[in-house]
């Protein structure tokens, strides 16, 4: 389900929050053409509810954005751009947008409902993921981030609870993943005076470098928080934990990463460097897109699995596969010999 804060965890520490009252009284009302069901999320500056689409009779998610975005003009029509492109990108991994408008001073998103969790539950259920499923999940969203790329969509708020883990089709593909809170009113705060010096719309614990010092960022931001959630999905906790807000904008600008094998024991030193330069300071320095980084992350991790494999001639225990010995001569009355190439081969 498409959530700013999943449901029944602590909301991610977020700068430049924008105050939605808690008790809206909603629930059950009608605005614009759906019913409020159900609050499913909520995050500084929006409410997500499950509301049910009365024209078309079908469960949608419903974000409300803070009152007082409606009331700036600049934020309305890059609402409005943003909207049109998010829709417009039709893409199995990004949470569809049905409609985006306003209704009686209030601004809202008609979404996919998507039934399931999203990555911060399940990574609060199950801890450090095991490679495999990383790299389900990873290549999923990477995927999504590119094709809005490719529509000069940047996501800027790339972190477990915008990542849906929807069940699967099969066994070979257990969980369907989807992208949701793409783009949409994002970059807007940033341009409207809803943010200030010092702040940025993002979560610290998966926010890029250029982002805090308030340069101008393109894709490659999102491949570095990307970065941020492999390492997390991988170890269990995040590249850059500290004790406090200030030490954590600190080193994401300054402080390499920290090794994964130091926080995880078995994962490959090949997948050090994959992350290291995922997790670049500077944008230059990085992938270029989010598959080239996943991609090479898999390989990585399949490299280091089969360097751990024990060789093809053993049968895992170190003992050697193949024909097995010749019985001793006392006992080659009770085996029979096999094969007619002359071959000294007994069978019991």
């Amino acid at each position: 389900m498409p959530t700013d804060t999943a449901p029944g965890t602590a909301p991610d520490t977020e700068f430049a929050p924008l105050p939605v009252g808690r008790d809206s009284g909603l629930i059950g009302k009608r605005i614009a053409g759906y019913r409020v069901e159900e609050e499913i999320g909520r995050g500084g500056m929006a409410v997500v509810y499950r509301a049910h689409d009365l024209n078309l009779d079908r469960t949608v998610a419903l974000k409300l954005l803070a009152p007082e975005l409606a009331r700036d003009d600049t934020f309305r029509r890059r609402f409005a751009h943003e909207s049109r492109v998010a829709a417009s990108i039709d893409h199995p991994h990004i949470v569809p947008v049905f409609e985006a408008s306003e209704t009686e001073g209030m601004l809202y998103i008609a979404m996919r409902y998507v039934p399931g969790q999203d990555l911060r539950a399940l990574e609060d259920r199950e801890g450090a993921l095991d490679p495999v499923t990383t790299g389900r999940i990873a290549i999923q969203v990477a995927s999504a981030l590119d094709a809005a790329h490719a529509h000069d969509l940047v996501h800027r708020d790339v972190k477990p609870g915008n990542i849906l883990v929807a069940e699967g089709t099969d066994r070979d593909h257990p969980e369907h993943v989807y992208l949701t809170d793409f783009g949409l009113t994002k970059k807007s705060l940033s341009l409207t005076g809803f943010t200030t010096v010092g702040q940025f719309v993002g979560t610290l614990d998966y926010v890029a470098p250029e982002q805090i010092s308030g340069k101008p960022v393109d894709g490659r931001c999102d491949v570095y928080s990307l970065g941020c959630v492999v390492f997390e999905m991988l170890t269990g906790v995040v590249p850059f934990r500290r004790d406090d807000d200030i030490a954590v904008l600190w080193a994401q600008q300054y402080d390499p990463p920290p090794p994964l094998s130091e926080v995880r024991a078995g994962l490959p030193d090949a997948a050090d460097t994959v992350l290291g330069k995922a997790l670049a300071k500077a944008p230059e320095e990085r992938y270029g897109t989010c598959l080239e980084f996943v991609m090479e992350l898999r390989a990585a991790l399949e490299r280091g699995t089969r360097a751990k494999e024990p060789p093809r001639d053993t049968d895992g225990g170190g003992r050697p596969q193949g024909p097995p010995p010749e019985p001793p001569a006392w006992a080659r009355p009770v085996f029979r010999r096999i094969g007619e190439d002359g071959a000294d081969r007994f069978d019991r």
